[in-house]
This record gives structure tokens, sequence and C-alpha cells, in this order.
């Protein structure tokens, strides 16, 4: 049976570069950075190289670059962090309802601090309008973290004109607001330019874009202050403690430099793949919808509704078949509900349980969709007749 892997918005094989790359740190350059021997000075030097080539794939300076464990430590403080810092400026922060897990659970921690929170809709189509950011922008509001590219539907935030909203306010005078953004899901699928956004913090984690696990980062723009999370010794720059893992850190540098070096190729064959898969989706199965906008998302990312189906049921089903796909964020697994991504974009509550997402990655192929193709119909068939709710549409028509 042949084994297809299309759930890359959860993790990314590690490219082989990456792995040899990160080997003699293991081994032969095994220095803690700290120490001032030749062996940490080594040490030292490939974090330095490695903070350069990710700064570098994203037009920053390498001091506005911190390696964390990942996505979730960079978010807690990104969040937490400007909140500690700043919390005699204001109390109120605004987000929006479709975030990952660790800004939702960053946010509802400091509400149970006392600060306020603000979650923005996002409508139907998955986006947060530019006019709601300003309707809620007050001069407490101290941060606004809203992700760049949503991690189940993949659609595209307008960061540069909320980045706007931002500088008209700091103009104003109210010079303590900061905007960050969980680019987890666009680092390595599009490019981002932290110039270009205008942004003042950026979370982003390795494994998404073949790097290894347990490795991301924060930028910080130059001047902003944060609250340390993790207290200890003085490693990257007071901002997180704890021995640098230096293996992890030679990864996500590689990885950061493939993916600068090759991303308009990645980006080209990832959207011909989902295109093609979708168009045959539509053409073969009846009774499938898109989830958010088509024209502002992610090129790797395909999420579509099943009706008279459950995603659980059709996870197993495929996966059966050798198919990896997901019916969420792997964060939010386990969990009984619909994802709270399509809940907030209104899908109805029972189509929230037939969604699907299939997210590509560089080692996808044509003939990993022609299997697709082949094994889906004959499921979604085998279990719509499964279906009490369809059997009571066809008795009532």
């Amino acid at each position: 049976m042949k084994k297809i892997y299309l759930d890359n918005s959860a993790s990314t094989r590690v490219d082989d570069e990456v792995v040899q790359a990160m080997l003699p740190y293991f081994t032969e350059e095994f220095g803690n950075a700290s120490s001032t021997h030749q062996f940490g000075q080594r040490a030292k030097q490939a974090i330095e190289d490695a903070r350069g080539q990710v700064a570098l794939l994203l037009n920053a300076a390498p001091t506005e670059i911190t390696f964390l464990s990942g996505g979730t430590e960079s978010d807690n403080l990104a969040i937490k962090g400007i909140a500690e810092a700043h919390k005699d400026k204001g109390r109120h922060i605004i987000t929006s309802q479709i975030e990952h897990p660790a800004v939702l659970a960053s946010c509802a921690h400091l509400e149970k601090l006392g600060w306020r929170v603000t979650y923005l809709p996002v409508y139907r189509e998955g986006l947060v309008r530019l006019d709601d950011v300003r309707a809620m922008i007050m001069d407490e509001t101290v941060l606004i973290t809203v992700m760049h590219a949503n991690n189940e539907i993949g659609t595209i935030q307008p960061l540069q004109e909320i980045a706007s909203l931002v500088k008209a306010r700091r103009e104003a005078g109210q010079r303590h607001l900061y905007l960050h953004t969980d680019a987890v899901q666009s680092v390595g699928k599009i490019p981002v330019d932290v110039q270009e956004l205008g942004i003042d913090l950026l979370t982003l984690t390795a494994h998404k874009f073949h790097g290894p696990k347990g490795i991301g980062a924060l930028y910080v723009r130059k001047g902003v202050r944060l609250g340390s999370q993790m207290h200890g010794g003085h490693h990257e720059r007071d901002r997180r403690a704890g021995t640098e893992s230096v293996p992890l850190i030679v990864g996500i540098g590689k990885a950061a430099e493939l993916v600068r070096l090759n991303l308009p190729e990645r980006m080209e064959q990832a959207k011909a793949l989902r295109d093609t898969l979708e168009t045959e989706i539509f053409n073969r199965i009846s009774d499938v919808t898109r989830n958010g906008n088509p024209a502002h998302r992610v090129p790797n990312i395909a999420n579509l509704n099943f009706d008279f189906v459950e995603g659980e049921g059709l996870q197993i089903s495929l996966d059966l078949k050798g198919v990896a796909v997901s019916t969420g964020s792997a964060c939010s697994s386990g969990s009984t509900e619909p994802s709270h991504v399509l809940m907030a974009i209104g899908l109805p509550r029972d189509n929230g349980y037939g969604s699907l997402r299939f997210s590509f990655g560089k080692d996808n192929t044509k003939e990993d969709v022609d299997y697709v193709l082949e094994a889906l119909p004959a499921v979604v068939e085998k279990l719509r007749k499964l279906s009490p709710r369809l059997r009571q549409k066809q008795a009532v028509s």
C-alpha cells in the first residue's frame, strides 16, 4: 500500500540537507555555546550563523531573532512579554477568533489576570476586517495579535493594512501599541518580509518548513521591550534563558536557507497540486464546498467540506488506504467539537464535522494527488450511505 502524506501543515519531513547540517553538532561540535573555550565558541558561532540565516529569510537584523522551543513558546513570549512589559500603559489586547490555540490560551490566561481581550470576527471568508480593527483599538490597547496565515483554512490576513492602523495610532501619540503575528503557517510557504509587513513581533517554527521539531524563533523589532517568561541565565539576550540546543538551531538555520533559495519553486509546485486536487474533487464528488477565501490563502492548503460525511470517519478511512490528512489543527486533536476556525467562519455545526484539510509540502508529487483522487470518491460514497442526515434529506425530497 502506498503512503501519501498530505498533512504538511501539522509537520513536515526534515530535509536531508538539514539533517546533514545538524549531525556534527550532536557528536563532534558538542560544546556549550556559553563556554569561552574553543568548543563553546564554535558552537556559539554556529548559532550566530543560523540566526543570520533566519534573519535573512525574514529581511530582519540578526539581533532581532530570538531562538525558542517552537511556535507555542514564541507566541507565549510575544503576548505575555508585551503584556508584562507594558501593563502600565494599558491592559487591552485585540486578537481574532481563529488564532492558533497558543495565542488563544495566552490571551485567556491574561484575561484571568484582569486583562481585556477583544476577539475579532472573521466572517464567512475567514478574514478580519479593517473597520473592525479600527473600531476596537482604544487608548488602553497595547497589543494586536493576528495570525498571518490560518493553520486550517490557509487564509492570509491583511497585516500590512493593520500595521498602517497601528502606525497611525503611534503617530497620534499611542507609542506603546504593538503588532504581533503568528506566521507559523506562512514562513516557508509565501514570502514573509517583516519590513514590508510593518510588524513588531513574528512567530515561526522550523518543523513547518522541513526543519526539526523543538526549535522556533521570535522576531522582535529593535527597540521593543518584552518581559522574559523563562528565567535563569542570560541566554538569547536575556529574552529566553536556557542552554541553547545547537543542533536544532543549526537545523532551523539550514531549513531557512533552503526555503529562501527555493521558495518560488515550492510555491508553484504546491499551488499546482492543490488546485488539481480541488478541481478534480469538485468534478468527481457532489456536495463539496471550500472553506475560506480562495483568493487570499497560502498555496499549500485546501480545506474542503464533504456534506453528509463525518470528517473523522473520512480521515480514518483514508488513513487505512495510506493517505494522511487532517480534520483540523493538530494542536486541537482529541476534541469532540468542530473546529473553532470553522465555527468562526459560520459553517453550520453539522458541516463543521465533515471538513478535511489537505496540506502539501515540497516532497509531494502529482502521483500523490492521483492516488488520493482514486481513493476518495469511493470512501465518500461508502460513508454517505451510512449518513442519517442524507437519508433524511432523500426522504424529504
